[in-house]
């Protein structure tokens, strides 16, 4: 066998299907589209799911549910497949070095499905309240993302002011003191 000798297997290759060409082709006069109507006029036939003016089905339907803006970029991972991980400290990076998460993920989460029993830390992901019980069961342990302290269960409170400090009174500060208007 040459390169000068291969062929398509017999039956894989058809001529191109040209109608309008003939009475003799089968395929000729109307070419296919019937006797006259808006569906065999040139650039006459109706728009998809049109159905006459009949209600479409599209329509006929109730709406349901939706589709998140977060879902090419929140990803969920499961504890099973931290398991199956060979790594021992995982953030996002390592995430996606193992096809754990698609590419263009920014934000990962780790659930409670499945079991681990090896000791993992997690850094820069966040995890489920269950998930992060059972990571530390197994002796590993999560960390925060940095200067998020949400992802760490905790919550963020202001600093106290000076006001609070001395008992609630607040002074101007030096040379832009406003004097009370006139009374008069």
């Amino acid at each position: 066998m040459r390169l000068n000798s291969l062929k398509p297997a017999p039956g894989s290759k058809h001529a191109r299907h040209r109608v309008g060409r003939g009475v003799g082709s089968g395929w000729g006069k109307t070419a296919g589209l019937g006797h006259k109507g808006q569906r065999a006029r040139a650039g006459g036939y109706h728009k998809v799911g049109f159905e006459g003016g009949q209600m479409p089905l599209h329509r006929r339907l109730p709406k349901r549910g939706f589709v998140s803006l977060d879902r090419d970029t929140y990803a969920e991972v499961r504890l099973s497949a931290l398991e199956r991980m060979k790594a021992a400290e995982i953030d996002l990076a390592a995430l996606k070095a193992e096809g754990i998460v698609p590419g263009r993920t920014e934000v990962a989460k780790v659930i409670l499905s499945g079991k681990l029993s090896r000791k993992v830390v997690l850094k820069g992901i966040k995890a489920s309240r269950g998930a992060r019980a059972a990571i530390e069961a197994a002796g590993g342990k999560v960390e925060a993302p940095a200067g998020k302290a949400e992802a760490a269960g905790g919550k963020v409170e202001a600093p106290a002011g000076k006001a609070e400090a001395e008992g609630g009174k607040v002074e101007a500060p030096a040379g832009k003191r406003e004097e009370p208007p006139a009374q008069g």
